[in-house]
């Protein structure tokens, strides 16, 4: 019996790009009563599940696709991905 995969991945803006939303949020906090927060990103979280007959290998080839291609905009975008058995 093969085991699906999860893939974990998380995408954010890249550092040299403005954050808006972020800052939205940083100053919400901050009249909320978070006087010591620093500063704010907002990203995007994506759970996948990935069949489990795929090597480990190949299953990191396809997340690395499917996050260049899909999950985020490479021009402002950057992701990172953990993966589990």
């Amino acid at each position: 019996m093969t085991v699906p995969m999860k893939a974990f991945v998380y995408v954010s803006l890249k550092k040299s790009v403005l954050d808006p939303q972020g800052k939205t949020i940083q100053g919400a906090l901050k009249k909320m009563g978070y006087k010591d927060l620093e500063d704010v990103r907002q990203g995007k979280y994506f759970e996948l599940t990935l069949a489990g007959s795929l090597s480990r290998l190949q299953a990191e080839a396809e997340i690395e696709r499917i996050a260049r291609d899909v999950l985020t905009n490479p021009v402002i975008e950057e992701f990172r991905y953990t993966l589990e058995n």
